[in-house]
């Protein structure tokens, strides 16, 4: 029996599908500009989720330019301890990462315990549990603000689907990527009243960019969403069989009788004048019922 969705387990690197690889050959100058969209919008989607944890007063949030390295450089950026938490994005789950300063979220730790907002210094080796919950908390925000800003990249009606896989303190611990892995990052700086500029790193593999954006799906020199309508004569829907379903005989019958059917018995219908054709339960037209060469037909009458 498959399951409804894919099991999520302790994953060692993450591993990219061979159709992500494909759609991974896009040049950089084609995806950062996508990127660098993305990041616009989700700083707009990011300052409203974090409002709630910041007082009620959505922080100011800008994105940096979008930037490249390795796996291994961003490594060497990025604190001992911090909130590093491997995502999945899409339909192919395509895999990114998120990164939040260790400060920021004890501070967010402290004022939700009714605290001022500090963190200790020096910060400890690792979070505690209340700083686990709440890292909890934060990824999930941060995966429906870029869920959103997907979207209206896309420019589709839902959110795109982003869920957090696993998480550690340590990025080198995590290990999400190989170290030669090349990565797309935007980097977001919160501004909160009264507290320390933090930041939001999110890195993207060149194919989990594509993949999300659509880049390496459009024909060079033509924009997306301007094709021609296909018409249900072309190739390759002409030939598609659709099940086409005459309902002469529309009854209801007591439950009561049902229970009590035997072989023989009788039940009096009365057919329809007028007989609907239905698709996939959807009514196409309606005929009327008679016969052609001693078979039984239906003569179309009205159709949507």
């Amino acid at each position: 029996m498959k399951p409804e969705r894919a099991l999520i387990a302790e994953r060692p690197l993450a591993q990219h599908c061979a159709e992500l690889l494909a759609r991974g050959n896009a040049a950089p100058e084609d995806l950062l500009p996508s990127l660098a969209k993305l990041g616009d919008r989700l700083t707009r989607a990011l300052s409203g989720a974090l409002a709630p944890l910041c007082g009620g007063d959505a922080p100011v949030v800008r994105c940096a330019a979008p930037r490249e390295c390795t796996m291994a450089e961003l490594t060497a950026t990025i604190a001992p301890l911090a909130a590093n938490c491997l995502m999945a994005a899409g339909a192919h789950e395509a895999p990114l990462l998120a990164s939040l300063e260790a400060a920021a979220v004890l501070r967010i730790v402290d004022r939700a315990f009714g605290g001022r907002g500090d963190a200790r210094s020096p910060l400890p080796e690792e979070f505690p549990l209340s700083a686990q919950l709440m890292i909890g908390r934060l990824e999930s925000l941060v995966a429906a603000a870029l869920g959103k800003a997907l979207a209206a990249t896309l420019g589709a009606d839902e959110p795109v689907t982003v869920q957090p896989l696993r998480r550690d303190g340590s990025l080198a611990v995590l290990s999400p990527f190989a170290g030669s892995e090349a990565l797309s990052v935007l980097t977001l700086d919160i501004e909160e009243a009264g507290q320390t500029p933090w930041q939001v790193t999110l890195a993207l593999p060149r194919a989990t960019l594509a993949a999300l954006l659509g880049v390496a799906d459009r024909a060079p020199g033509r924009k997306a969403g301007h094709s021609a309508p296909q018409h249900p004569t072309d190739e390759p829907f002409a030939d598609l069989p659709l099940a086409v379903s005459a309902v002469l005989v529309d009854m209801s019958i007591a439950f009561s009788t049902l229970s009590a059917l035997q072989p023989g018995q009788i039940l009096p219908v009365a057919v329809a004048r007028s007989i609907p054709l239905k698709v996939g339960g959807k009514t196409i037209a309606h005929g009327t019922i008679g016969a052609m060469d001693d078979r039984v037909a239906v003569q179309i009458t009205q159709a949507f």
